[in-house]
């Protein structure tokens, strides 16, 4: 048999997993002045190979107005991760009923209360949630293996496939259409953009909430990390009340003081390694002490450079408490002396385990009340067993000759803002965020060198919150009446 016959011979036949038919509902929305009838659809998008080979089945939810009589724009809404499924970013964030938050506390065990966002997106643009394939709901085709799906490109591809199937069954093809990504999905919006364009759909505009663009800066030891941190944990230092600045200046004015010290003063000085004068580097760690709440005999052992989990564990370490590492104001009781290794806290985070329990019981309740759909398969609020650390980031970036283990998409994002000179991009940021620091895209975009005329189009706004903003209803109701500008521009 020729080898060609013999490796055809030997693929698996691929199919679609059986799963229930779409589910039309429907409930009001308010938010105490306005009503909107909505229609929802639970539903698995198929998608295929070119050739009509199935891939996978994706799990969407979508908030559309019912008999809407004007134009609505469509904004297709996703999670990160890589391997998150979108529960978070609907039923914590801006879908139209969410769980709610308490401030900076343990929201608690059940019952919860599932109330009408008021501050949800839904008020200005119909919604659609995608899980990705493996979370969720969303599941590859039998005979379909995972590399499918589980890396940077291919990931964003069988976004785009989505985006586009969806469009085909609505038949929305002139709507103006925008994108919500959260975290690692900001990461897939940067990609899927340029997918999309291949497709023939241009956006209207992207949303970035909590953005990273180059992940070289999260490898342990590059000097652009410390810098990229430093506003943040002076932040969260200010928060706790540690440091010289808590009451001389405000949360904007140290914020602003602190990057500028990291861009000035800490950068040249990273720089130059051993090279730099003892007595300096005795100078700016008393410095860095002063905004970050270590000691500056710490801060100098360490040689200025101070790690996200050092900075977790060190912080309130007087009070024998961790910081979180989503957002530094949740905080919880560090363990014993077993378990306060930096590998056991870089796996730990109060800002995590203080509302991901209820999210997800809250979505669950949510979709089988509001929604009326059920499905016998679990619900992956994380694909992470089946991936673990076997997600590829291999990518070449857009106009690069080579590809990288540690992508910069910030390449990507830019040929694209280039392509399309109408397209909005909004890059929203938490102040307690030190996992995806707002320092890291503001520099990560300053380096594309964007004309003024696309800059135009590149708008930056921070809030008092971590990396899920909504988290803090206050900082959220900012954020909706931005991103509502945002729309309107």
């Amino acid at each position: 048999m020729p080898e060609a016959l013999k490796e055809n011979a030997q693929k698996p036949e691929r199919s679609f997993k059986k799963m229930p038919e779409p589910v039309v509902s429907g409930f009001t929305w308010t938010d105490g002045s306005q009503e909107i009838e909505l229609e929802t659809i639970a539903q698995h998008i198929e998608i295929t190979e070119n050739d009509g080979e199935p891939i996978g089945s994706m799990f969407t939810i979508s908030y559309l107005k019912k008999d809407a009589q004007e134009v609505r724009p469509v904004t297709f809404c996703f999670n990160g991760g890589p391997g998150s499924a979108s529960y978070i970013i609907n039923i914590g964030g801006i879908g139209p009923k969410c769980v709610m938050p308490c401030g900076d506390k343990h929201i608690g065990p059940a019952p919860y209360a599932l109330e009408m966002n008021e501050y949800s997106l839904i008020a200005t643009s119909d919604l659609v949630f995608i899980d990705a394939l493996g979370t969720g709901w969303s599941r590859l085709a039998d005979g379909v293996k995972g590399k499918r799906a589980y890396s940077l490109d291919k990931d964003a591809e069988c976004f785009s496939r989505c985006i586009a199937a969806w469009l085909e069954k609505t038949g929305r093809w002139n709507s103006p259409l925008y994108l919500f990504g959260e975290s690692y999905g900001t990461t897939r919006n940067a990609v899927l953009i340029g997918q999309l364009a291949q497709r023939g759909i241009d956006l209207n505009g992207v949303i970035m909430l909590s953005a990273l663009f180059d992940w070289s800066a999260t490898i342990p030891g590059n000097d652009a990390n410390y810098i990229q941190l430093f506003p943040t944990m002076a932040a969260i230092a200010q928060y706790h009340g540690k440091g010289a600045y808590v009451n001389e200046l405000t949360s904007d004015e140290l914020f602003d003081r602190a990057l500028e010290f990291a861009e000035d003063a800490l950068a040249p000085a990273l720089l130059k390694g051993d090279r730099l004068d003892a007595d300096r580097e005795s100078e700016l760690a008393q410095l860095m002490s002063q905004f970050i709440g270590l000691t500056s005999s710490y801060i100098a052992a360490k040689h200025l450079r101070i790690e996200l989990t050092d900075f977790r564990q060190e912080l309130l370490r007087d009070k024998g408490k961790v910081v979180g590492r989503l957002d530094g104001r949740f905080s919880f009781e560090a363990g014993n002396f077993l378990q306060t290794s930096s590998e056991g806290i870089s796996e730990e985070d109060p800002s995590d385990t203080c509302t991901s329990s209820a999210w997800a019981a809250g979505f669950r309740h949510h979709v089988k009340h509001d929604l009326n759909y059920s499905n016998s398969l679990p619900y992956n609020t994380s694909a992470w067993e089946t991936i673990g650390m076997n997600w590829i980031h291999d990518h070449t970036s857009a106009g690069v000759e080579w590809k990288s283990h540690t992508p910069n998409v910030a390449y990507d994002l830019a040929m694209s803002m280039r392509h399309n000179p109408d397209m909005k991009v909004l890059i929203l940021g938490g102040r307690y965020d030190m996992a995806t620091p707002f320092l890291g895209p503001i520099e990560d975009l300053a380096r594309m060198y964007l004309s003024d005329e696309i800059k135009s189009n590149l708008e930056f706004k921070l809030y008092d919150s971590g990396h899920m903003i909504y988290v803090n209803r206050d900082a959220f109701k900012q954020m909706a009446a931005d991103v509502e500008e945002f729309y309107k521009a």
